[in-house]
């Protein structure tokens, strides 16, 4: 049984390493680089033809929509600053000036042919170039290395498929959901009892430390986003993406709100100070409604990452009830916020806003809310692909068109049999 063990979780460190970006990152490149210069020895005047591989290392990123964008972009850099090079030999030398010289053109001509980040690439093939004393012959084998490198790294990616990060993407934002429950819980234990500023203040700084998450999870899901374009094992990417998109931003939109929760809570515990929070048993009715609201963001994110129907379906369920059970916390913490100020009106302000943040956290997690949002981001991205490409669109739908009345044919076709 111990022997089954081990290998089972041998096996399951493996299956994670396959999907781990850096170990699929450096497998294809350290692939994709040395197959460019095989290619390159044979095809090269050049006896050490190390452009090939350089330009294939740079070329091959982790999805095919990154790939085919920068194998573009590195050819046009290369190209450019080949050419650059070659009217610059024909005038001059190599000399302090002249290099000078080479380098601003180079830079200008990056900028004008939009290479983006490859603007640097384009002065330096220049001066690789404009340094050797046999010009013509080093700038036909550095054109000819560089597209091999491009062609390498697009095919790399056409032939071993890159990964779909959409359950890394998903596995962040559930990391997200959970950090800010963990804060809410700590949160509420500290509301329900006598909270000193200090802590209050040191909630607030990991309410604000969120932003940095939220960052990183940001990237995380620009890079699912990156691999579901132009992916052929992808048949609803769009939806994926803003799925996940909407989610983040929702979630973004909380932390936001937790902060000034957190903001306002700290200002209570300044004015109340040396007392609790709240009277009575108040702070423990807080305390079990941060429970609950966190409950219902980390729910809200394994809905939103949930990819079978079944499972999204049962998440919604869930969500629904912890938000029907927050809110029926919430109703009660207001009418006893509503008991105190009548008591006492010198905290009025901030226990009032202490129901409107909580109020715009349940709404932004309402399901009606973010089918809404669902809705409105689809047309969004639906008209904008119209403006962009208007004879696709059409296309595509004169092709739906044909289908659906293919449909409707058959569909007749048998009942009439």
């Amino acid at each position: 049984m111990r022997v089954e063990r081990d290998w089972s979780a041998h096996r399951a460190r493996l299956r994670k390493w396959r999907r781990d970006p850096v170990v699929v990152q450096t497998l294809r490149s350290t692939f994709a680089a040395t197959l460019a210069y095989v290619i390159a020895l044979r095809l090269s005047p050049e006896a050490a033809p190390l452009t090939a591989p350089l330009t294939a290392l740079l070329v091959v990123q982790v999805t095919l929509y990154a790939t085919l964008t920068n194998g573009i972009r590195r050819v046009n850099s290369v190209v450019a600053g080949v050419l650059v090079a070659i009217a610059f030999s024909l005038l001059v030398g190599l000399t302090w000036w002249s290099l000078a010289l080479v380098i601003l053109a180079a830079l200008a001509v990056g900028h004008l042919v939009r290479v983006h980040e490859y603007v640097p690439e384009v002065a330096i093939s220049a001066m690789l170039v404009l340094g050797v004393t046999t010009v013509g012959d080093t700038a036909w084998a550095r054109i000819v290395e560089t597209l091999i490198g491009a062609v390498v790294g697009l095919s790399c990616n056409l032939l071993l498929a890159p990964p779909v990060w959409v359950g890394e993407a998903g596995a962040s934002i559930e990391g997200l959901a959970r950090r800010m429950r963990q804060l809410m819980l700590r949160v509420g234990e500290e509301a329900a009892g006598r909270t000193p500023v200090e802590y209050a203040a040191e909630r607030l700084h990991e309410a604000r430390r969120l932003d940095h998450d939220i960052v990183e999870v940001d990237a995380a899901l620009r890079q699912a986003e990156d691999s579901l374009r132009f992916n052929p094992r992808v048949r609803e990417g769009l939806l994926n993406r803003v799925v996940l998109r909407t989610g983040l931003d929702t979630l973004e939109i909380c932390t936001v709100v937790l902060r000034v929760l957190t903001r306002t809570l700290t200002d209570l515990a300044k004015a109340r100070d040396p007392r609790t929070l709240f009277e009575g048993e108040t702070g423990k009715v807080v305390e079990k409604l941060l429970s609950e609201i966190g409950d219902a963001v980390v729910s809200f994110a394994v809905l939103v990452t949930s990819s079978v129907s079944a499972s999204a379906e049962s998440a919604e369920d869930r969500l629904a009830a912890e938000l029907q059970t927050a809110a029926a916390t919430r109703d009660k913490l207001a009418q006893m916020l509503l008991e105190e100020v009548r008591r006492d009106s010198h905290e009025w302000q901030l226990h009032g806003a202490v129901l409107t943040e909580v109020n715009r956290i349940l709404d932004e997690l309402d399901t009606e809310h973010r089918s809404r949002r669902l809705l409105e981001e689809l047309d969004r991205h639906t008209r904008e692909q119209r403006e962009r490409m208007p004879r696709l669109t059409r296309l595509r739908e004169r092709l739906g068109v044909q289908e659906q009345l293919w449909r409707n044919r058959t569909g007749a076709g048998g009942r009439s049999m």
